[in-house]
């Protein structure tokens, strides 16, 4: 396979294997990929990684996948057979960085902890995601990013007052804990290079990832005995931050610094709350909040959402509707951002996928090439190891590579 060179990424020289599946591990990868990281992807031959089946299929393959796994080359190897074990250890031996997202115990089961890996790999950077870490009571139970979700506080709060809980619409335990895994690993290479030249392992766990994020949930609890209870659209404690009813929609609104309330309440036509001593500040504010965020419906349920957004942008109110997918790829701003690009896949197709994340001035991310399919890669990489073509067609022909 032709790979153009492009210039140097940021993580340029960076080698990584990948051996998760579905969404964390592979989204740290992804993440890595696309600064520069040479990901090698290993993926069980025929089917490949379940997210290959995932969702809306083109031609046989998820769309999905044309995003996680863009940037990374793809290996088919039998890791449950002891030869694809061994040939595993070969790859890690060349590796910075291994990620892995399977239950806890699994590499151990195949000779690959991190001990004997770090014998020929000092160096080596292991980050391991899993659904309650590699230690503790739970250690050893099924995890998914929903029961990260769950345990880590936030299904308690996504939702309205009395009602069940509800997914935000995503698998945000799953990318959470891949960009915090992300973070280690990009610590632990620093600190590698800086601090000593030793590798190590970062241990991240779902719940844990969605509990880092659930900002001061646990202090108000510790300090006043306070359980934080969902609240819709608001923003509890908070005054007035909600979404409104249009005519045609709903909007967000931000009026809660103290400044901007009176912005507010000036466009809606109510100076007599915004020149209220009472709601100068926020907790005067969060006291009548019922009344203001009917004060603001009041207003808006009378008018277009863009009406709305365009009296409220004069007036510098932080306000945005609620976008949808083609909403996102309509907008004139995503587009200047290059957050939309065009991405052939390797059927031919021409699609639209999300850009890059965060923005580097000097070494930007890109897309270097497309997603690729089951072991598009394993002569390649085989062939890195010192492999020669009558071995590799071996083990091709006993399925231990494909």
């Amino acid at each position: 396979m032709n790979i153009p060179l492009l210039s140097p990424g940021a993580l340029d020289g960076l080698k990584v294997i990948e051996m998760g599946q579905l969404i964390a591990g592979p989204f740290a990868a992804k993440t890595l990929a696309d600064f520069g990281a040479d990901v090698i992807k290993i993926e069980p031959p025929g089917a490949g990684d379940p997210l290959r089946n995932w969702r809306m299929i083109q031609d046989g393959t998820s769309v999905w996948w044309q995003v996680q796994s863009r940037n990374k080359k793809s290996i088919a190897l039998d890791l449950r057979s002891q030869e694809g074990q061994e040939i595993a250890r070969e790859l890690i031996k060349t590796a910075d960085v291994l990620i892995e997202n399977f239950r806890p115990g699994t590499l151990e089961g195949w000779g690959m902890d991190y001990e004997t890996l770090a014998k020929d790999n000092p160096g080596l950077v292991m980050l391991r995601i899993s659904g309650y870490g590699q230690t503790g009571p739970y250690r050893d139970l099924p995890g998914f990013g929903a029961i990260g979700e769950a345990m880590g506080g936030l299904r308690h709060l996504t939702g309205e007052e009395g009602r069940v809980p509800v997914r935000c619409g995503i698998s945000i335990g799953d990318t959470l804990a891949a960009l915090h895994g992300t973070i280690g690993v990009l610590m632990a290479v620093y600190h590698r290079k800086v601090n000593g030249g030793l590798g190590q392992v970062i241990d991240v766990a779902l719940n844990e990832a969605v509990f880092n994020v659930m900002e001061s949930l646990v202090p108000e609890y510790s300090a006043f005995g306070a359980i934080r209870e969902p609240a819709g659209s608001a923003l509890p404690g908070i005054a007035p931050s909600n979404a409104y009813r249009c005519q045609d929609g709903v909007v967000l609104i931000a009026g809660n610094g103290d400044s901007i309330f009176k912005r507010l309440m000036e466009v809606i036509g109510r100076m007599d709350l915004g020149q209220d001593p009472a709601l100068a500040n926020n907790a005067g504010r969060v006291a009548r909040v019922s009344e203001l965020d009917s004060a603001i419906e009041a207003w808006t349920s009378s008018r277009s959402v863009s009406d709305v957004l365009d009296a409220l942008g004069q007036a510098k109110v932080p306000a945005g509707r609620v976008y949808t997918a083609k909403d996102i790829v309509e907008d004139p701003h995503y587009r200047a951002r290059e957050m939309i690009l065009k991405q052939k896949t390797r059927d031919g197709h021409e699609i639209e996928v999300p850009g890059i994340v965060p923005k580097l001035m000097g070494t930007p991310g890109q897309v270097r090439f497309s997603a690729p399919g089951v072991g598009d890669d394993t002569d390649a990489v085989l062939e890195g190891l010192g492999f020669d073509a009558k071995r590799i067609a071996d083990l091709r022909q006993r399925k231990v590579a494909a």
